[in-house]
């Protein structure tokens, strides 16, 4: 279980992961050892995923976002799982959620352009056995893209 600490950590470092313990530390009101224990064993009980640099998609070729809506023909024990691994492997999508309601699906594809998100769509998406439907939606503008949780205790 975390506390009012350990939220002040994790407050500060979803904003600056690379920031130095003894920063954390100052501006938490604790010690560099004390931060640092809290910062491992978040990380041992998974509170703490990952540390990574965050790469901004136009600046590097993939400027073009793309919202699939996935449809199954039918809610199989085969069809989900082997739907679920296929898009595993697919390095275009960088987010796949399962959904309830009228939609199975909806991934959060990024490609360089139209013609990109075309060749994935026909060549990778809509071939997996099982899908029934795909309605695609082109971002044109992102109003807010954060990676920070509002975390209160």
């Amino acid at each position: 279980m975390i506390d009012q600490l350990d939220v002040k950590i994790l407050n500060i470092l979803q904003d600056r992961a690379d920031l130095p313990l003894n920063e954390v530390a100052d501006k938490v009101g604790s010690s560099r050892s004390v931060v640092w224990r809290r910062i491992q064993r978040m990380q041992d009980e998974g509170v703490i995923t990952k540390n990574v640099s965050l790469v901004c998609p136009d600046k590097v070729g993939l400027a073009v976002m793309v919202f699939a809506h996935v449809k199954m023909q039918a809610h199989s024990r085969e069809n989900l799982p082997n739907f679920i691994d296929m898009v595993q492997t697919f390095p275009e999508v960088v987010e796949c959620h399962t959904l309830m309601g009228d939609i199975d699906f909806i991934l959060k594809i990024r490609v360089q352009d139209v013609q990109a998100y075309e060749k994935f769509f026909w060549d990778k998406l809509s071939p997996i056995e099982g899908v029934r439907e795909i309605s695609s939606s082109i971002a044109l503008t992102a109003h807010k893209d954060t990676t920070k949780l509002s975390i209160n205790i």
